[in-house]
């Protein structure tokens, strides 16, 4: 039988196979310890017990938080608490790094216009932006679609909402707010992992995203510009091949050139450039 791990106990893992649940523990020659939550695995009964069989080769796999295949991350924001999108940027930068798709969701929209002018004007044409209110349930159908059939996280800012979302999509399968109390939880959490799922909607209960450390991002500070989509879409018309979008001119760099025409954001460059010089710091302390 073909499974995914949902939870770990112990040296014990939750298997969901369709719409069944089994407990099962590593086959001899497999350690618990190389098995993940979101591992897609082979599971087989020997005598009274249910046992992973097989890992089958994953997509992604995260170390902090502790997940498997996942495959989108929903970056919640919202107009209250006031956004900080130097949080978003790096979420996405995260996302793109192992290949998981960032979708932005606003939730209490009905609250203020100028939130979502600025992220469809600035982020909609490389990231899929969704509108939705827990309270009103305005968006809820189109942010159901966005989850089915995919493996997903929320992350973001504390306050935003992600806990109402999410009691607002299972509703009553929400384990009497057992999931929406972990969704929303602290950074200073235990780094455990569990999915939830109804139906076709599975997310992750995970703690970690938001408390990313840039610097323990798994790319050098001259490989930045390849995970800016908006910008690489200028990235041949610069005037070297080499160009990073900071050190360069204005007459040299087509990004920085745009910028200053008001094509792109400029804070978002701001906070471009900002992450950049982190990452190269980092680089040059460690490899001196």
């Amino acid at each position: 039988m073909k499974g995914i791990v949902t939870k770990k106990i112990a040296d014990s893992f939750c298997v969901k196979v369709s719409n069944d649940t089994f407990i099962c523990k590593p086959r001899g020659n497999l350690k618990a310890k190389g098995i993940y939550v979101g591992d897609h695995v082979e599971i087989s009964k020997v005598d009274d017990l249910y046992v992973v069989d097989k890992v089958d080769q994953r997509h992604n796999l995260l170390i902090r938080p502790p997940l498997a295949n996942l495959e989108q991350i929903i970056i919640v924001i919202s107009p209250v608490p006031k956004p900080d999108f130097y949080i978003l940027d790096k979420l996405i930068l995260f996302a793109y790094c192992y290949d998981i798709e960032p979708i932005i969701v606003i939730n209490k929209q009905d609250i203020s216009d100028e939130i979502n002018e600025y992220v469809i004007k600035t982020y909609s044409t490389f990231v899929k932006v969704v509108n939705v209110s827990a309270k009103t349930k305005n968006g809820l159908e189109q942010l159901k679609t966005v989850l089915k059939g995919k493996l997903s996280a929320f992350a973001g800012q504390s306050a935003v909402g992600k806990s109402a979302l999410v009691n607002a999509l299972f509703g009553d399968k929400a384990k009497e707010g057992e999931l929406s109390k972990k969704v929303n939880r602290g950074k200073n959490t235990t780094r455990h992992c569990e999915i939830f799922y109804d139906d076709d909607i599975m997310v992750a209960d995970t703690a970690g995203f938001t408390s990313l450390d840039e610097t323990l991002l798994p790319i050098a500070y001259y490989e930045l510009p390849y995970y800016y989509r908006d910008y690489n879409v200028y990235k041949d018309k610069c005037k070297y091949t080499s160009c990073v979008h900071v050190a360069e001119s204005v007459n040299e760099c087509k990004v920085k050139e745009m910028v200053k025409a008001g094509v792109l954001d400029r804070a978002r460059y701001d906070r471009y450039a900002k992450m950049y010089n982190l990452l190269k710091d980092k680089w040059e302390r460690t490899h001196g």
